[in-house]
């Protein structure tokens, strides 16, 4: 029992429930791991009793949770109304210079309400009750339905601030107060746009792989030709190198900065200026070859290829001298990223010569504040400069890409992804060292899909480290992502109310939920989104805690919704009718963990799935139960009148699917680029490794030929399927068109 309550205050979890009518205790081990991580001891009975006696005296006499979030136009949390009359509140302004800071005092003669605290622990009850108890008192007020500020209450303006009180008696406290506004921005109109690898989409001029310039270039042409409203891509986060480089974008470096390999290096200003034309020659020789082997002659992109490349030419750019004004805005770019773009680059620095995983070095450069580290910071000052140099060419292209996506009349331009973790032995879990929990990896517990539950090798953010800090790494990361971003998409977007924590050397069966602050991570969110003005979009797909959608919903982050499993799951099982889906949602047929549309109407990713030795069923029963579950999506689709070109005819019920995601009420429908080619393979194939080329495969058509940038925009496929997003006015007369019109940019 005081295991069960050390574990509730320090929000782990004893037991979970993968449904309704089941709940699984978690091992007594694995909650002792997870406490030690969070810095509780727990392994001996008198442990437990102390540092229960320390978090419950802690909890008894804590004036103030470590985070408070108001959220404008909406009542006040009950932890501030809860102040004992007297009090005195002063707070330090996350931007002094805006505002003079507010003090206020609570009126003695006010009558001492008593309010619950429950869910205002810095996250340590349910977060999602907490939330929800927060939405569930808008409205309470003066009767009108405004809500209830007290007079005392001087609001301070957006921002992420200290608050300090003292009560009387001499009691006193600090704190965090997060002021947001109640809801993210809203796409500005229904729109549709492509989602694709970016690695994946290799123009004429491409070395090796898609680049900045390619999605600046795809931004353009499909705004302006398409009428596209966006363009989503994969996590664009530096990579951790070596030979060979981890492929996948979802397991990174850093989430804070970019990778250079994206560099499209003849946008480079400094490039023509390079005096050594003979060596770039020869470079641009050698990256056409490596670019034609993956076009013409099956090869598969080499991340690593590229990126030696074009180390090496960008070596030669960073040797020309920058002209005032870059010199300028590049010593601008350095302040305003400060100590956080100066650790990361000397990470890379110091991998250069030690290795990629920073466990490995020297114990001195273990600590990035140790004094070996700074004496290597100064031998190592111009190798820190050249990748202080990349990260800002690569921010300037980022910019630019969105800049070519909003020139060419886009409503919201590009999506960037936030991968949900980072490498163990990159550089965020190397200079954030304190905020992530040792011995600890991020992954997801068994269900109906996966019975050995899930391990994705990324250490977690310690909730308790992030709220001390003011959520510092968190909100630093976000305004990074944001500056150059119509969008931002977060994977696995539970995360943000709580994750799925495995200790070292333990399956994943054997770990448990750690819950965050959701409320406050959910405000960080919001504040720096309002920022931004930049949509925000959370992948809440597979196993999703009661209450997170909707409170996602109330705070204006759209959800994804894939057409294969959007059923009545609570009914008949059958397709969800279109005008029943939601609407604050990215609607799609299908993303890049799923098989492509044509691979699912054919079967054929039952087959390859059966190739690889990934079938836990004999393949005619798999073959037969994705067979029905297509057959009854295509006979829907048929009634509804949306399928004209009838049975057999692939092609047709690409375009089909498409129609019916138009018909829902979804703000954004986005195309898997490769669907609009007809390609029948999966960019990353979950359960494999090194049994299929993960992340490492360039756009095709329907024969599995590579397809350039330039051969995609003249392919008669994808403008067959573009057409359905045309507007009626826009469209050539084809005949009567079937089933009424509800989407204001396109008919079904």
């Amino acid at each position: 029992m005081g295991l069960d309550r050390l574990a509730a205050l320090h929000g782990v979890a004893t037991s979970y429930s993968p449904s309704a009518d089941v709940t699984v205790s978690v091992p007594d081990d694995t909650v002792v791991a997870v406490l030690a991580a969070l810095g509780v001891g727990a392994t001996t009975p008198e442990a437990v009793r102390e540092s229960l006696a320390a978090a419950e005296s802690s909890a008894r006499s804590r004036l103030l949770p470590p985070t408070l979030v108001v959220w404008t136009g909406e009542p006040l949390p009950a932890a501030l109304t809860a102040l004992p009359p007297g009090t005195t509140l002063e707070i330090a302004l996350e931007d002094p210079g805006s505002a003079p800071p507010p003090r206020m005092r609570i009126p003695a003669d006010r009558p001492d309400p008593a309010v619950s605290l429950r869910g205002t622990d810095g996250g340590r009850a349910d977060p999602v009750d907490a939330v929800a108890d927060r939405v569930g008192a808008e409205g309470a007020g003066d009767g009108r339905g405004a809500p209830a500020v007290p007079a005392w209450w001087t609001g301070p303006p957006l921002g992420v601030h200290r608050l300090a009180v003292r009560a009387p008696g001499g009691r006193s406290a600090t704190g965090t107060l997060v002021v947001a506004p109640p809801r993210a921005p809203r796409p500005p109109a229904r729109s549709h746009g492509f989602l694709v690898q970016l690695y994946s989409l290799l123009s004429a001029r491409s070395w090796g792989m898609g680049d900045l310039g390619d999605l600046a270039d795809l931004a353009a042409w499909s705004g302006r030709t398409l009428g596209a409203g966006f363009v989503q891509v994969n996590p664009l986060h530096a990579a951790v190198p070596g030979r060979p480089t981890d492929p996948s974008p979802y397991r990174p470096s850093s989430r804070r900065f970019p990778d250079p390999v994206h560099l499209h290096i003849e946008s480079v200003p400094e490039y023509g200026h390079v005096t050594d034309r003979a060596t770039l020659d020869d470079l641009r020789q050698d990256a056409a070859t490596l670019g034609d082997t993956v076009l013409n002659k099956g090869a598969l992109i080499d991340r690593d290829a590229v990126w030696d490349l074009k180390r090496q030419a960008l070596e030669l750019v960073w040797q020309v001298p920058l002209t005032p004004g870059r010199r300028a805005a590049y010593c601008d770019f350095l302040a305003g990223q400060g100590q956080a773009l100066e650790d990361h680059a000397l990470w890379c620095a110091l991998a250069e010569v030690h290795g990629p995983d920073w466990h490995s070095w020297p114990a001195g450069l273990r600590d990035p504040r140790s004094k070996e580290t700074a004496r290597a910071r100064g031998e190592l000052l111009d190798r820190v400069d050249f990748h202080c140099r990349l990260a800002w060419l690569t921010d300037g292209q980022l910019a630019a890409a969105q800049r070519a996506a909003l020139d060419a009349g886009m409503a919201v331009g590009i999506v960037h992804d936030l991968a949900v973790g980072v490498h163990p032995g990159g550089a965020d879990a190397w200079a954030q060292q304190d905020a992530f929990a040792h011995g600890m990896s991020v992954g997801a517990p068994p269900d109906a899909f996966n019975a050995r539950g899930q391990d994705w090798g990324l250490p977690p953010w310690r909730p308790d480290v992030l709220a001390a800090s003011g959520y510092a790494p968190y909100r630093g990361l976000l305004r990074g992502l944001l500056a150059h971003a119509g969008a931002l998409r977060i994977d696995h977007v539970m995360g943000l109310f709580r994750l799925w924590w495995v200790p070292e050397g333990r399956p994943p069966t054997e770990g448990t939920y750690v819950t965050h602050d959701a409320e406050a991570m959910l405000a960080v969110l919001v504040l720096e989104a309002h920022r931004a003005g930049a949509v925000v979009m959370g992948e809440d797909l597979g196993t999703v805690e009661p209450g997170v959608r909707e409170t996602l919903a109330r705070r204006g982050v759209l959800g994804t919704s894939v057409l294969w499993f959007e059923r009545d799951w609570a009914g008949t099982g059958r397709p969800l009718a279109p005008e029943e889906w939601r609407e604050d949602c990215l609607a799609t047929v299908t993303t890049h963990d799923l098989p492509s549309t044509a691979a699912r109407l054919t079967g054929d990713h039952v087959t390859l799935r059966h190739r690889l030795g990934l079938l836990t069923r004999p393949l005619d029963q798999e073959l037969t139960e994705d067979a029905a579950d297509t057959a009854e999506w295509l006979g829907y689709l048929a009634r509804l009148g949306l399928l004209p070109e009838g049975e057999g005819d692939e092609e047709g019920a690409v375009r089909a699917v498409h129609r019916f995601l138009l018909r829902t009420p979804a703000r954004m429908t986005g195309v898997w680029l490769p669907d609009a080619l007809g390609d029948r393979r999966p960019q990353n194939l979950p359960g494999t490794w090194d049994q299929y080329p993960n992340w490492r495969l360039p756009v095709a058509d329907a024969e599995g030929h590579p397809v350039t940038l330039e051969e995609l925009a003249a392919a008669p496929r994808l403008h067959r399927l573009m057409e359905v997003f045309r507007p009626r006015e826009d469209r050539p007369e084809t005949g009567p068109e079937p089933g009424p019109e509800t989407h204001p940019h396109a008919h079904p």
